[in-house]
């Protein structure tokens, strides 16, 4: 990995005035943005679809794509939509956030208009996506399909029992008599990646390089644990015996109970792990670099009882370390992962990264502890890591002084020779860029001077994340220059 940057916003962060960010114009005029401000990469949270509570680490499915980002112009483009037909709808009267009940009432409304009018015309790369896909397009859409018959409810509370416990005569059953909604779900993922793959393409044409993310569990309510619960720890009475999480940290007092199934890798490892190299595989396909969230996982997992109501009292399990990761150094060479190994970490994992040899993570908001020093100092870095000013669940560079204990923000100023003349923010940006780490990555946020306000995840919260928006008109000439300037001046 050479000496370069990059910017991290997601899809849904874009401006558009259909509620939320899309796979449209405003994608590639941040790629346009991206090139001239001297960047090399785009960063965005998983592209997967959302359900309850919105988060992009809580999915339907961890191989299917977003239905809200799919770009309503670009299907009008293709005569499957009139503009009249969605534009007079009401989408949110504030631009800076996403208004999610609102997306989800009127954007499926379209899809199914679209999906309806498409389903009429001869598709043969319709039929060649179905064929390439089926491994895990099949069980998702009689997934969805099935979800949608029962009022959107968590597999784990249909009535079918047949349904719920995924006997696959029952399964069937149902996709015969319900063709047309497996097709719909099927038909919108396959405009998704046709979206996706025009937009990645432009992007690697103008020589920006997409990184993705990719949360280490899955959601409890998914197609991947419906159809594949043998890869997750659950009683003979298919309840989940454990959760995972973290224990009390810098973000929780309790730590966090994240509600997902713990993997069953004892399972896993017999079929030399073919469920996380088919996900593997299937994120090289659609990403030029991957972040593997919760990277410490992998050598040591948080697991919680089901009957906890906190994090608190779970205990620290082995997981399968170096045969997992062996695994998939032969079979995945090539692909270039970033391991985000923040967090309590043991020597144990220090050697795992060490060992496999990805880059780990730095955040310039954790350094500044007055009296320690800490690992995300500067000059404490080596040169085969990737430093964040934040991550997605920082708060920003103003939110963060704003917040910050008086000490540390005496620490930092010292510590970077921050400036009011310059600002805090943008010399937090130069320290960042003028790190050895080969590759920095800031927040949109910060570029645009944003407070806390524009967080885009409080962990451990629900109901108010994963929201904000830039405004139309963000990328001003002048910002874009100052960019470069500071990209150009520390060679990246």
């Amino acid at each position: 990995m050479i000496r370069s940057c990059g910017i991290l916003m997601h899809i849904t962060s874009l401006p558009s005035p259909y509620g939320i960010g899309t796979m449209g114009k405003a994608a590639y005029e941040f790629i346009d943005f991206l090139k001239e401000s001297g960047q090399k990469y785009w960063q965005i949270l998983p592209l997967n679809p959302t359900g309850f509570g919105d988060s992009p680490y809580q999915c339907f499915s961890t191989f299917a794509g977003n239905p809200y980002l799919i770009d309503l112009d670009m299907l009008c483009e293709q005569g499957l939509l009139n503009r009249k037909e969605y534009d007079s709808l009401d989408w949110g009267d504030d631009p800076s956030t996403v208004d999610y009940g609102k997306v989800y009432l009127h954007k499926f409304d379209m899809l199914r208009l679209a999906v309806k009018r498409a389903l009429g015309m001869e598709s043969t790369e319709f039929q060649r996506f179905c064929g390439e896909n089926e491994w895990w397009l099949h069980d998702y859409a009689q997934f969805m399909a099935i979800k949608g018959r029962a009022g959107m409810r968590s597999w784990m509370e249909w009535e079918d029992k047949g349904l719920k416990l995924h006997r696959v005569q029952h399964v069937e059953e149902f996709a015969k008599q319900h063709e047309e909604d497996i097709l719909f779900w099927k038909y919108v993922q396959f405009i998704f990646f046709d979206q996706w793959g025009r937009l990645r393409k432009y992007a690697n044409e103008q020589g920006i390089r997409i990184i993705g993310d990719i949360p280490i569990y899955v959601a409890a309510d998914s197609a991947d644990v419906w159809a594949h619960r043998k890869n997750y720890l659950m009683d003979s009475d298919h309840f989940f015996s454990c959760f995972a999480g973290v224990p009390p940290d810098y973000f929780c007092l309790e730590g966090q109970l994240w509600g997902n199934p713990v993997y069953n890798w004892e399972q896993m490892a017999s079929d030399r792990y073919s469920w996380w190299i088919k996900r593997l595989k299937h994120m090289e396909s659609i990403y030029d670099m991957i972040r593997i969230d919760h990277f410490r996982g992998f050598e040591s997992y948080y697991a919680v009882d089901r009957n906890e109501t906190t994090a608190r009292n779970g205990r620290w399990h082995k997981g399968p370390h170096m045969d997992f990761w062996n695994e998939v150094k032969k079979q995945l060479e090539s692909f270039p992962i970033i391991a985000e190994d923040l967090g309590f970490l043991t020597q144990e994992v220090h050697d795992m990264r060490a060992q496999v040899g990805y880059p780990g993570m730095k955040v310039l908001q954790f350094a500044f502890e007055p009296g320690v020093e800490s690992d995300y100092l500067p000059h404490k870095y080596e040169k085969n890591c990737v430093v964040y000013t934040g991550t997605h669940d920082n708060t920003t560079i103003v939110g963060w002084f704003a917040e910050a204990e008086e000490e540390q923000v005496r620490f930092a100023a010292e510590y970077g020779a921050l400036t009011k003349e310059e600002g805090y923010d943008w010399g937090m940006l130069r320290m960042m860029h003028a790190s050895v780490a080969n590759l920095a990555i800031a927040q949109m946020q910060d570029y645009l001077a944003l407070d806390g306000g524009a967080r885009m995840n409080t962990p451990a919260t629900f109901g108010t994340n994963w929201r904000w928006r830039a405004r139309a008109g963000y990328a001003r000439p002048e910002l874009t220059e100052k960019i470069k300037r500071m990209v150009k001046t520390y060679g990246r």
